[in-house]
């Protein structure tokens, strides 16, 4: 009997030990990543994606996220994407712009008329067919669903109200011709830079201001290197990406793939939700911190990058059309 019982046990042991490398390959871990570090908007919407989705498969597909960039910035990211190494990556439109053009749309300066316009147009049918064109471009990713960047203003070192008061003031901009266009016109002195070097930048006098949003000018402690000044202008919007590696997607069951879309379209709502809270939280520690928030006029910038949107916008004029009559 008892070398019964050890050959039961044996075999009970033998079956539980090829039972758990099935279980293993019939569990999908999605690697999720982000430039932005943790508790940023677009992380913790994601990290609520995975959790939503873990639920409704019952632990049958999981995910992890890799914020902060520890995985690499957004170039290496998007190319680890691409081959399926990582599965879910938040991006900008800079990486898509130049597989699908259309997307530039959203880089020119006041394309939009507020966040609220922004919005009414990425939740609506343009914002569908830039997500569907994205999918079906050759870029291997699935595009499953617009996130917020916030609107964009400029602080300085010193007081900026008007176009005119910008003449000699050095700006970080990204790296796009566009961009660096969109600060000359202006009134000021666009200089390309990568954000990593904003800091050191504003702190030797190599640059005067930058632009972004104030969770971004918190966080980046921009504000401690004598960016002072916070002038909304508000002369870009532009929303961000979440997209899917196509190898992961094609992976997926058609009732996984319709899971995965539904849950990315919640993870955009619940980004904007976090976002606003995010943009209030941080606006008031940087007012704590001594930073001034200066109302300007902003036709009169809008105005200014007129020359702007007619250089780079008469590929998208029908598009243009299409977002300024959205209401």
């Amino acid at each position: 009997m008892t070398f019964r019982r050890h050959l039961i046990a044996a075999a009970a042991l033998a079956s539980f030990a090829f039972a758990l490398p099935m279980a293993a390959q019939a569990q999908t871990v999605l690697k999720a990543s982000d430039t932005h570090p943790a508790g940023y908007p677009t992380v913790v919407a994601v990290e609520n994606m995975g959790k939503k989705l873990e639920a409704q498969t019952s632990g049958r597909i999981k995910m992890q996220m890799f914020p902060g960039a520890v995985l690499g910035q957004e170039k290496e990211t998007v190319e680890q994407t691409q081959i399926g190494a990582l599965q879910i990556n938040r991006i900008s439109l800079g990486v898509i712009g130049p597989i699908v053009p259309d997307v530039d749309v959203f880089n020119m300066p006041f394309v939009f008329r507020d966040i609220a316009h922004m919005r009414k147009v990425i939740d609506g049918p343009i914002g569908d067919e830039l997500l569907a064109k994205v999918t079906a471009s050759p870029a291997r990713l699935v595009a499953l669903g617009w996130m917020d960047g916030g609107a964009r203003s400029l602080y300085t070192k010193k007081l900026v109200k008007s176009p005119a008061d910008l003449k000699g003031v050095k700006v970080r901009m990204m790296g796009n011709p566009l961009f660096v266009d969109t600060m000359n016109a202006m009134g000021g002195n666009g200089i390309s830079m990568a954000y990593g070097e904003v800091f050191s930048a504003l702190q030797t006098g190599v640059i005067d201001g930058a632009e972004n949003n104030p969770p971004s000018m918190f966080t980046s402690n921009h504000y401690s290197a004598g960016a002072k000044y916070y002038a909304q202008t508000n002369h870009l919007i532009i929303p961000e990406l979440l997209v899917m590696s196509k190898v992961a997607w094609d992976k997926l069951t058609p009732a996984d793939q319709a899971l995965v879309k539904k849950l990315g379209r919640e993870a955009q709502l619940d980004q904007r939700v976090l976002w606003d809270k995010s943009v209030e939280d941080y606006s008031a520690k940087l007012k704590a911190a001594g930073v001034e928030f200066v109302p300007v006029d902003q036709k009169l910038f809008f105005d200014a990058t007129a020359p702007v949107r007619a250089k780079y916008g008469v590929k998208f004029a029908d598009l243009m059309k299409r977002i300024d009559a959205t209401k």
